[in-house]
């Protein structure tokens, strides 16, 4: 069967229904089964610094799969990538179901997800092309924004009714997003691997990371990006200790409620950034990173659930406002010098590695028993700090 031209591919068919639901279903597995982890080691008494640990399982799986993932996604069928990793995900989840070692099991979960992420956005362009690919972009985004919004409400509401519960309905809703799989097209893998070892894709991944740190454009937005994810992450699990301290709330549903309200601030800050920003004036962002830290620092003020959500809704503003000229910039200077997908493929190290530093940080400052009210203005004044010094390094560099 000949394949229509790419000009001519239109934006919705069967494949890219599948692909859409498919997404959904497995992001929402992802942001449920965190809170239903998280009340499982709740529940079986483990110590508060076993929270970000818990995560620092799933981020290594990125970082030690980061040269390995793109290549695997382009040398089969993406929709049979997607099936294989939506299938470690339900099989991660299987395993905390069943009383096995939780960080093991999450730590599977995380390769499922380090494997689906290059081939989710790849099978786009093997869908559709041109302008509609940029609305299929638009449409996974979506998909995924609702994804956040409603898995981590659930996870934690679920949680309040039962652990059990919350892993099982996990359990199922990555089993449907493996049987959304089944319905993508079987599509020709991109580049298939022949005689290419570990060893080289490694080294072609090396050459591309220094390629990327001498540009000074791609490297600005590496570290800025990194910055963000890193301290996203771990204010994540902030949250999880400081509300029953701040508020005296003690459910699973309510840290799962403010981190809604921090993507909602991001979906805002977002399109604010898309209309007041362009390429050029990148520099016009770093403000609202800035913004991000102090924003965290004033949650030692605050000790009631009203103030908690509109603060956490400027939280995001200020994050949507600030990553999206970011990433735009390394997109477009990433294509320019070692291609997109090697320039996301960096990112996603670069994002992962930072969240581990930074995870790893918090892990010790509760581990040594510092207050959880004394690290959330210390970590928001040093996320300050931090993009400060990048802003001036920027000023200097333009």
């Amino acid at each position: 069967m000949t394949t229509a031209p790419s000009a001519t591919r239109p934006l919705w068919s069967r494949g890219m229904a599948a692909v859409l639901f498919a997404q959904f279903f497995s992001a929402f597995g992802d942001n449920a089964v965190l809170f239903a982890a998280l009340a499982l080691l709740k529940s079986l008494a483990y110590p508060d610094w076993a929270a970000p640990l818990l995560q620092q399982f799933f981020v290594a799986a990125y970082i030690l799969l980061a040269p390995f993932a793109g290549p695997f996604a382009d040398s089969f069928p993406k929709g049979r990538v997607m099936l294989i990793a939506n299938g470690l995900k339900l099989a991660g989840a299987a395993c905390l179901l069943a009383g096995l070692d939780p960080f093991l099991a999450y730590g599977l979960i995380g390769v499922g997800a380090a494997a689906y992420s290059p081939a989710k956005y790849g099978i786009l362009g093997e869908l559709t092309s041109g302008d509609q690919l940029v609305k299929a972009n638009g449409l996974m985004e979506a998909s995924t924004i609702a994804a956040i919004l409603t898995g981590a409400i659930a996870g934690g509401v679920l949680a309040d009714h039962g652990v059990t519960l919350a892993l099982g309905v996990c359990a199922g809703v990555y089993a449907a997003a493996a049987a959304a799989n089944l319905l993508i097209p079987r599509l020709p893998a991109a580049h298939p691997l022949k005689n290419v070892s570990a060893r080289s894709l490694l080294g072609d991944f090396i050459a591309a990371l220094r390629s990327i740190w001498r540009h000074p454009d791609t490297r600005f937005s590496i570290i800025g990006t990194s910055l963000f994810w890193g301290s996203g992450v771990t204010m994540r699990f902030l949250l999880v200790a400081w509300v029953p301290i701040a508020l005296g709330i003690t459910d699973n549903a309510t840290p799962a409620y403010l981190n809604a309200m921090v993507a909602v601030g991001i979906v805002l800050g977002a399109g604010l950034a898309g209309a007041c920003v362009r390429l050029e004036q990148v520099e016009r962002a770093l403000p609202a990173g800035v913004g991000i830290g102090l924003a965290v620092a004033a949650l030692a003020l605050v000790h009631s659930l009203a103030p908690a959500y509109a603060l956490l809704a400027v939280v995001g503003a200020c994050g949507g406002f600030f990553i999206v000229p970011l990433n735009a910039l390394l997109q477009e200077r990433g294509k320019e010098t070692v291609g997109a997908g090697h320039a996301i493929a960096i990112q996603n190290l670069g994002e992962n590695g930072a969240m581990l530093l930074m995870l790893g940080l918090y892990t010790l400052a509760l581990g040594a028993g510092t207050p959880v009210l004394w690290i959330a203005p210390l970590f928001g004044l040093g996320l300050s700090a931090a993009i400060s010094v990048l802003w001036l390094a920027r000023r200097r560099q333009r």
